[in-house]
């Protein structure tokens, strides 16, 4: 027999979704499951013996006790870096502040070099000298003085080597000659002075070094 197009089919309808849950109930059945497993982890202390009421108690406080030791432990490492943190950072600060002007002081030391020069070539030359020329010279050797006196406060010092053992750290060997009043490997003379900057170098010295002689 044939139907018309509005029979209804016998069929049952499928439920919609492919029989899964709404998203909602799955999450609110896992809610109920993680409150039921922390319930159960709850131990109520007055339905257990005095012994195990004892002994639950003796673990909870070692447990807090090592919890409170591993965070003291933690707080006194932190408190220990910054403090060596804080150290090196003063330090640092305070060797800037030592060494800030060394360009300026390097770029000083040629002008020093050249007044020591010129008032050795003046001095050479003294005899029949005017008065102004002595007076000239007076002043030259006064400036020279004064910045010397200028480096020196700012901490400069000239590096000594006529005499010592030659050191590679403050001098630069840039001959050696002949010797019988010095020991070879010692300084004979200074050609070029240097300075070091509180305790660093900053310009070595250009030295002669002494060997010994020939037979």
């Amino acid at each position: 027999m044939a139907t018309g197009p509005n029979d209804i089919n016998d069929q049952p309808e499928e439920p919609q979704g492919n029989g899964q849950q709404p998203e909602g109930a799955e999450t609110g059945g896992l809610d109920q499951e993680l409150d039921e497993i922390l319930a159960q982890a709850e131990v109520d202390l007055d339905s257990l013996p005095l012994d195990e009421q004892v002994r639950l108690l003796k673990t909870r406080l070692e447990k807090s006790q090592s919890e409170t030791a591993d965070q003291l432990d933690a707080a006194q490492r932190a408190q220990a870096e910054m403090a060596n943190f804080k150290r090196r950072t003063d330090e640092d600060r305070i060797a800037n502040s030592k060494y800030a002007n060394s360009r300026l002081i390097s770029n000083i030391l040629p002008v020093l070099e050249e007044l020591d020069l010129a008032t050795g070539h003046a001095e050479k030359q003294a005899e029949g000298q005017t008065a102004g020329n002595a007076s000239l010279l007076e002043g030259i050797k006064l400036i020279q003085r004064k910045l010397t006196g200028v480096l020196e406060s700012e901490g400069v010092a000239a590096i000594e080597g006529v005499g010592l053992m030659f050191n590679p750290l403050e001098h630069e060997a840039v001959g050696t000659e002949e010797s019988t009043e010095i020991e070879p490997g010692y300084i004979t003379q200074i050609l070029r002075p240097g300075f070091r900057l509180h305790d660093r170098v900053i310009r070595p010295a250009q030295v002669m070094v002494a060997r010994a002689p020939q037979e």
